[in-house]
């Protein structure tokens, strides 16, 4: 889509147009690792999925520096363009694409030299271990597939061509569908086939992305015309908070893994990796709204449209709590519907798992008014204020409640934890908009 037509053809129909390729995008790359559960909960059993939940962090630190580089350097690319500057547009891409290849290097020597202390580190038991160090060595050795892969996804939908991100990411999850079925069954390769099948699938995700480069839509350059030090600074700072989103994921993963080790032993990883699951869905799904939203906002906000960055806005924040009030309602009615799509699960595992869902999912609402606000920041390239809800969302808030709130609640705290610190998280995003829109507010002559 040409630059001017993000500028002038009605909001609700670019918006839409970009949304379901865009959910489907992200939707897809969470099957990745909901096939990898699926097969391992329903093949191996509990203490599997209980591995692959330890495992998990890994991906999502991978897969978002990869969207650090492509959401920082799309958006600033997005604003140039809105500002007709269009070879300053390709600096920026050119500046983003060298930071990627930059990380991915910087991660794959130290994760292969210390794979082993990595997995103890993220929480692996005597009981884990085995199938943890069956499924990251190839996790590890496949890590640029994830980096180019999230990488190449931001930048061909924000050069106008949503619909190849959106074939490229199904592709690539039909691919790794099959082979997880054919790998972990008829084959018996274990938690290794379900690794590589993941690694194949974003492969071909990669493959099919690089064909916008020869196509006549493709208006991505890679030129250092122009390039200026600062933009990788410029890059790393507005799409840092991409990758908090994306890492938040695995770090709460991580922390809560620890927690639950502690009061509830790998029962309570089980149950949580069927949470955390169905979070990724949910997340993805928010994820969706976010990057349909992005090249819109990013451009108006280029053109200086503010009328039409409202509109935007709106209509994402209706689109997410449309979206997160399905698994709300489905959790708070039927909860053991989820941890039955995961595992075959014995009493004790449904007796702990229905009061978890339900206390957990709680918080989804409140993840989908904290992405919008997220992504508005974000999209308009105030990187303290989005990184600021990044953090306290991810990091601060719920790590603080799950070590807190346990000390008072037990085991029920570490539940509350997530919808606790979503809640903050969205009182701070409240005050934070309001705040933007008055400085920003026209003044009346």
């Amino acid at each position: 889509m040409d630059t001017n037509e993000f500028i002038k053809r009605p909001v609700r129909e670019i918006f839409f147009r970009y949304l379901i390729p865009a959910i489907c995008g992200t939707m897809v790359t969470s099957i990745y690792v909901l096939a990898d559960t699926i097969i391992v909960g329903k093949r191996l059993g509990e203490t599997a999925l209980a591995a692959l939940n330890i495992a998990l962090p890994i991906y999502n630190v991978f897969f978002g520096l990869g969207l650090l580089c492509g959401v920082g350097g799309s958006v600033l690319m997005s604003i140039c363009r809105g500002k007709g500057r269009k070879e300053e547009g390709n600096a920026c891409f050119s500046a983003a694409l060298l930071l990627n290849l930059g990380l991915f290097l910087i991660c794959l020597i130290p994760c292969t030299v210390f794979m082993e202390d990595l997995a103890w580190f993220l929480g692996g038991t005597q009981e884990t271990m085995p199938y943890i160090m069956d499924y990251i060595p190839y996790i590890i050795w496949g890590m640029g597939t994830y980096f180019c892969s999230s990488f190449l996804q931001t930048f061909i939908r924000n050069d106008g061509a949503p619909k190849l991100a959106m074939c490229g990411v199904i592709a690539g999850g039909v691919i790794n569908i099959i082979l997880d079925i054919v790998f972990v069954f008829p084959m018996d390769m274990g938690m290794a086939g379900a690794a590589i099948a993941t690694v194949i699938g974003s492969g071909t995700t990669v493959a099919i992305l690089c064909t916008h480069f020869f196509s006549k839509k493709n208006q991505l350059r890679f030129s250092l015309k122009g390039f200026r030090p600062v933009f990788v600074g410029r890059i790393f700072a507005n799409g840092f908070t991409s990758f908090v989103i994306e890492a938040a994921s695995g770090f709460t993963i991580f922390f809560f893994n620890l927690q639950l080790i502690r009061y509830l032993g790998n029962t309570g990883v089980t149950v949580y990796g069927v949470i955390s699951n169905t979070a990724l869905v949910v997340i993805c799904l928010c994820k969706g709204v976010e990057q349909a939203a992005q090249p819109i906002l990013s451009i108006n906000h280029g053109a200086g449209q503010r009328e039409r960055i409202l509109k935007v806005q709106s209509l994402s924040l209706r689109t997410s709590l449309v979206i997160c009030a399905v698994p709300v309602i489905l959790g708070l009615v039927v909860p053991n519907f989820f941890t039955r799509i995961f595992l075959t699960p014995g009493e004790e595992i449904l007796h702990l798992a229905a009061p978890a869902v339900r206390i957990y999912f709680t918080g989804f609402l409140f993840l989908g008014v904290n992405m919008v606000f997220i992504c508005y920041f974000q999209a308009v390239a105030k990187s303290v204020q989005s990184l600021t809800l990044c953090l306290m969302r991810g990091c601060v808030l719920v790590i603080a409640f799950a070590w807190a709130l346990p000390l008072a609640f037990g085991s029920t705290g570490i539940w509350l934890a997530f919808p606790a610190a979503e809640l903050v998280t969205m009182g701070t995003g409240l005050l934070l908009y309001r705040r933007d829109l008055a400085s920003t507010r026209p003044v009346a002559d």
